[in-house]
C-alpha cells in the first residue's frame, strides 16, 4: 500500500483534515503530521530561530498524528526527513475550508505545504473546499480519491503540485472536474483601524475577493460555475517570455541565457 503524508495549516483538529485521513486509509497508509496551532496564510514560511518540537497526539480510536510547533512546510520537512522511516508515495494537504485560487495561492499554508513534497520530489496534492461554510467536506474527499486515481496512470512532472478546489456542495451537486489554470483573482485590501482599552491604535486586514474579467477556464470561474478546479501549478516562478524579450532589448556579447 501506498503511504501518504497527510498535512495541513489548520491543526489536529480540523474536521476537514479528519474527513480526509478516513478516505485516505482506503488506499495507503497514512501519516499526519500538522501543525500545533492554526497557520493559515504562512504561505512557504519555515521555522529557523526556535527548535522545533514534535508530539504525538490520539484524537480518537486509530486517529492520531504528530503535532509541530512549526508551520506547514516545516510539518513536511520533519516529516519525510526524520518521522517516516522511508520517503512517502505521496503528500497531500488539506482539506483546507475555504479555496486557495488566483493570487491566494501564494500565501497559502495549504498550497506550501504541498509545495515543499514537490520540492523534496514527491507527488503533491493540495485540496481545498471552497467553503460558504456548508461543510461539504466529504465531497472534496471523494472527489481527491478520482484524482488520485486517475494520477496514478501519470507521470507528474518535477516540480509540480495538484492544486484541488472543490465546490461546497453536495458531490451529486458536482457538475464534473476540469483542468484549470490560476487566475489573476486577488483581495482588494484595507486595514481597519481598532482602539484598544488605553488608547492604543492595532490594526486588523480585511478585503474583498474581486474576480479578473475574461478568464474562461480558470481556476475561479471553473470553481463558480459548479465544477472541480485541477490546476498544475510549476514552482519555477521565472517569467520565461518576458526573460527572452530582455535578453532581446539588452542583449550584449555574452549575455544570452541559454535554459
Amino acid at each position: 500500500m501506498k503511504t501518504i503524508l497527510l498535512t495541513n495549516d489548520d491543526g489536529i483538529y480540523s474536521e476537514g483534515l479528519k474527513v480526509l485521513w478516513r478516505y485516505l486509509k482506503r488506499i495507503g497508509n497514512v501519516c499526519v503530521v500538522v501543525p500545533e496551532t492554526e497557520k493559515s496564510a504562512v504561505a512557504h514560511a519555515i521555522n529557523l530561530f526556535t527548535p522545533l518540537k514534535i508530539k504525538k497526539i490520539k484524537i480518537e480510536k486509530g486517529y492520531e498524528g504528530w503535532i509541530v510547533n512549526g508551520t506547514p512546510v516545516d510539518c513536511v520537512k520533519i516529516g519525510v526527513n526524520y518521522l517516516l522511516k522511508k520517503k512517502p508515495d505521496m503528500v497531500i494537504s488539506g482539506i483546507n475550508p475555504q479555496s486557495n485560487m488566483g493570487m491566494d495561492i501564494l500565501y497559502s499554508g495549504t498550497v506550501s505545504a504541498a509545495a515543499e513534497g514537490a520540492i523534496l520530489g514527491i507527488p503533491s496534492i493540495a485540496v481545498s473546499l471552497d467553503g460558504e461554510r456548508k461543510n461539504n467536506f466529504t465531497t472534496a474527499a471523494e472527489v481527491t480519491l478520482k484524482i488520485i486515481k486517475k494520477l496514478e496512470k501519470i507521470d507528474i512532472p518535477p516540480d509540480t503540485v495538484i492544486n484541488i478546489n472543490v465546490p461546497d456542495v453536495p458531490l451529486s451537486k458536482i457538475k464534473g472536474i476540469r483542468l484549470t489554470y490560476q487566475s489573476r483573482a486577488r483581495y482588494e485590501e484595507e486595514y481597519e483601524e481598532r482602539k484598544d482599552p488605553r488608547g492604543g491604535s492595532y490594526y486588523w486586514l480585511k478585503g474583498v475577493f474581486r474576480r479578473v474579467d475574461g478568464e474562461k477556464g480558470s481556476d475561479v470561474e471553473t470553481i463558480k460555475s459548479g465544477y472541480v478546479s485541477v490546476t498544475p501549478l510549476h514552482l519555477d516562478l521565472t517569467n520565461h517570455s518576458f526573460l527572452s524579450h530582455l535578453q532581446d532589448k539588452c542583449k550584449g556579447p555574452g549575455d544570452r541565457y541559454h535554459p
